[in-house]
């Protein structure tokens, strides 16, 4: 089903004026969707500030980009380790000295299918630690800066939040006890779409004025089963990116760049390809399962995260 917002082929870039003077932070986008947000955004005479973890991954794409558009592309890089609490507020006091504008913060980094537990330098399972708690703090650190700008938050999740148990499991958070790789990714990114719901609501409740997104790319060609995922994980995705139901990466960035740039989108809502199984098709608003914002839920897993990460939100 399309968007009755937008043509039958739904949202697409063209849909995007000049961008000139407005400024768009991502996570993770020297790869995949995230690379091809930044393109698409740049494109358009926008500023962008990539926060990744690998210093010869941005430089390579910093100069990919513009050989491609032009030696006044104005993209730059701040190094940033999601899974190290350290390395995200650094990261974040140099977002706030160095960059005066955030029009959209785009939270589209993620490591997905890691095939035995492992735990990040601050002792969390990896794929919490990385996918929620590290963007979780980041977002907390920019939220004034972003205010300010009259700015949003996007949060990219995964259909993979319908799998695996559908809530979070607060007596073992890392997954000590029944860890397998597809139920903890699937609790991850749930994990993230509950902080973006139930900051909608504390937002709402303090009078505060940025807009929250949830987005997810559907099946698209990145790398990001290939970074993290095991042998055989990585071998059947292999496979399904040639067949037609795995869409490229510039596809699966549409719905990060609509939600960053659109006007009056739906908040408290799923967007992305609304085609079969919404894996694929024309991009717009899907539909979301009642369980992603369970609120006593959402609000346990906020205390939660606050402890974990040592940050108390301004709001």
């Amino acid at each position: 089903m399309a968007d009755t917002r937008f043509s039958s082929k739904g949202w697409t870039p063209e849909r995007l004026g000049a961008l000139e003077g407005r400024t768009y932070v991502i996570t993770g986008a020297n790869a995949g969707a995230g690379f091809q947000a930044a393109r698409i955004l740049l494109s358009k005479g926008a500023k962008v500030v990539m926060l990744n973890r690998s210093v010869e991954k941005s430089t390579a794409a910093v100069e990919e980009l513009q050989q491609e558009l032009g030696p006044h592309a104005d993209v730059s890089f701040i190094r940033m380790d999601l899974s190290d609490l350290a390395s995200v507020r650094g990261a974040a006091e140099k977002v706030q000295e160095t960059v005066p504008q955030i029009d959209a913060l785009i939270c589209n980094a993620a490591i997905a299918q890691v095939p035995t537990q492992k735990l990040t330098v601050d002792g969390f399972e990896s794929q919490l630690g990385t996918n929620h708690y590290g963007h979780f703090l980041l977002c907390g650190m920019l939220f004034d800066r972003i205010e300010q700008s009259q700015g949003r938050i996007v949060v990219v999740a995964s259909l993979g939040y319908k799998m695996g148990i559908k809530t979070i499991q607060f007596d073992d958070m890392n997954w000590d006890n029944n860890y397998s790789a597809n139920p903890v990714y699937s609790q991850s990114k749930l994990a993230q779409m509950m902080f973006a719901y139930e900051l909608q609501d504390r937002i709402k409740a303090a009078g505060r004025s940025v807009e929250v997104y949830v987005c997810h790319p559907g099946a698209s060609a990145t790398a990001l089963i290939s970074t993290s995922g095991g042998r055989m994980t990585r071998a059947t995705w292999w496979l399904m990116t040639k067949t037609p139901f795995v869409q490229s990466a510039e596809k699966g960035a549409y719905p990060e760049v609509m939600c960053a740039t659109e006007n009056g989108l739906e908040q408290r809502a799923l967007h992305g390809p609304t085609g079969w199984l919404q894996t694929g098709g024309p991009v717009g608003t899907g539909t979301l399962e009642p369980h992603a914002h369970d609120k006593p839920v959402m609000n346990r897993l906020w205390t939660v995260s606050e402890k974990a990460t040592g940050f108390t939100w301004p709001i």
